[in-house]
């Protein structure tokens, strides 16, 4: 009979001091102790559920905290409330009909989880080097807006949590900018399945470079706002200096990544270090903090906003000079539905299209269909793709058995692994601080529980 290795000698159940206990009260029990150990055993500490709840969650996130007084002595999470089943579901459709399904895991930056399953898909497809110039740009684009959009959320709800509602109130007011042009380029404020393998759904509307340099000449009037409300702001500083302390060490160790790595002073972001979608083209910094806290983390995403400023300045520029270039691949199995031609109704296909279908032979009209029933097949393999998301690295493991559907889509959400830091950045510490530990991480549910 072999040995269970993790029942071996010295991992015996009853080691330490035992109780057998029938539903008493702990004092009832502690005091009734002979050995004159009542007092080390009956301290106060006390096991209390935080959340859920929405506030610097972005979801449902429960805390089990063990206090003793004001002070956390042990800190967990208790995560899958959502149950989304976001990654199976996709076993069930087409490779486009995916990119409906992961936009809505992290709905705080949908573009990001579109980006890097299309990235897979399209690195099995091998046309990795096809994609239309145009295509890049635009995605390079919307990413940074959404970039943008995220962080305002993230300072607006951690400096609501600790009483800053003027930052909450200019915050999701230009989060409302952002998400009007998301409206105006893809037709939905949030979950827009945009990204498409290819290439990109459709080009960009008329006037729509005009709104995005109105939008960045008025964000460099706004962002000095919240320097000035917070930067030097004693009583903000107060709440978040030395607050979360996680070095980088730990972060290594944790498999940390985004602001969260980068306030330690650590340029790790893959944008420069594993460039994607031709960043190494965009003139832009890595932003780096040195405390190793939640002030460094907000300083680190405040001063990421303006390199996205600058990102989406000259993504929109590049623009400019290429109005009218194709924004999908030329390929028409790849490019249909992928890129679907909208009906004056905003349903469907158009009645031009239509027409051509139709009046081409029926081996074209029964190749159509197989093609709009079941989309195209997928070489056999897997890929995985990340890519700098606002809350770290995001990457979808792809695989496919050479059919029409994936095979299997599983994504390294960075708000699932930096949720890791809960107890080494809580523990110690005041109840109070629980908050702004967790705020600083910026985890959203909806990509933890997927």
């Amino acid at each position: 009979m072999t040995s269970d290795v993790y029942a071996g000698p010295g991992a015996e159940t009853n080691e330490g001091r035992v109780f057998t206990v029938t539903g008493q009260d702990w004092d009832s029990i502690t005091q009734g102790l002979a050995d004159g150990l009542g007092d080390e055993i009956g301290e106060e500490r006390v096991v209390v559920n935080m959340g859920p709840q929405h506030p610097s969650t972005h979801g449902v996130l429960r805390l089990i905290l063990e206090i003793e007084g004001e002070t956390v002595t042990e800190a967990r999470c208790g995560i899958g409330y959502l149950h989304t089943g976001i990654e199976k579901n996709m076993e069930y459709r087409s490779w486009v009909q995916g990119v409906t399904f992961c936009t809505r895991m992290d709905y705080l930056s949908p573009f990001y989880n579109e980006m890097t399953y299309v990235f897979g898909v399209e690195r099995l497809l091998g046309i990795t080097d096809d994609i239309p110039e145009k295509a890049q740009v635009m995605r390079v684009l919307l990413m940074e807006l959404n970039r943008i959009s995220s962080h305002l959320v993230c300072i607006a709800t951690g400096g609501m949590e600790i009483g800053a509602l003027t930052v909450m109130t200019i915050g999701f007011r230009e989060r409302e900018l952002v998400l009007d042009l998301f409206e105006l380029i893809t037709g939905l404020r949030m979950n827009h399945a945009f990204i498409r393998p290819g290439g990109v759904a459709q080009d960009l509307p008329p006037g729509a470079l005009d709104q995005i340099k109105d939008f960045i000449a008025l964000m460099k009037k706004r962002l000095p706002e919240y320097a000035a409300l917070c930067n030097a702001n004693p009583i903000f500083k107060g709440r978040l200096e030395g607050v979360g302390h996680l070095d980088l060490e730990g972060c290594l160790a944790l498999g940390m990544s985004g602001p969260v790595l980068r306030s330690t002073g650590y340029a790790w972001d893959l944008r420069k270090t594993q460039p994607y979608s031709g960043y190494e083209d965009y003139e832009f910094d890595v932003q780096t903090w040195d405390t190793c806290d939640s002030y460094g983390r907000f300083r680190v995403r405040l001063n990421e906003m303006w390199e996205s400023l600058r990102i989406v300045e000259q993504a929109a520029a590049r623009l400019r000079n290429l109005e009218g270039a194709p924004v999908m691949v030329a390929d028409k199995k790849i490019a249909w539905p992928s890129q679907l031609a909208i009906g004056s109704d905003g349903m469907g296909n158009s009645l031009d299209h239509i027409r051509h279908i139709m009046g081409e032979s029926m081996e074209a009209l029964i190749h159509h269909f197989k093609l709009v029933t079941e989309g195209f097949r997928v070489p056999a393999g897997q890929a995985y793709v990340p890519v700098e998301s606002p809350r770290g690295e995001l990457g979808a493991h792809v695989v496919s058995d050479g059919g029409t559907r994936p095979f299997r889509a599983h994504f390294r959400d960075p708000s699932f692994t930096n949720l890791q830091a809960t107890s080494v950045m809580s523990e110690g510490g005041q109840i109070a601080d629980v908050i702004v530990a967790i705020a600083s991480i910026d985890p959203v549910m909806g990509g933890v529980d997927r």
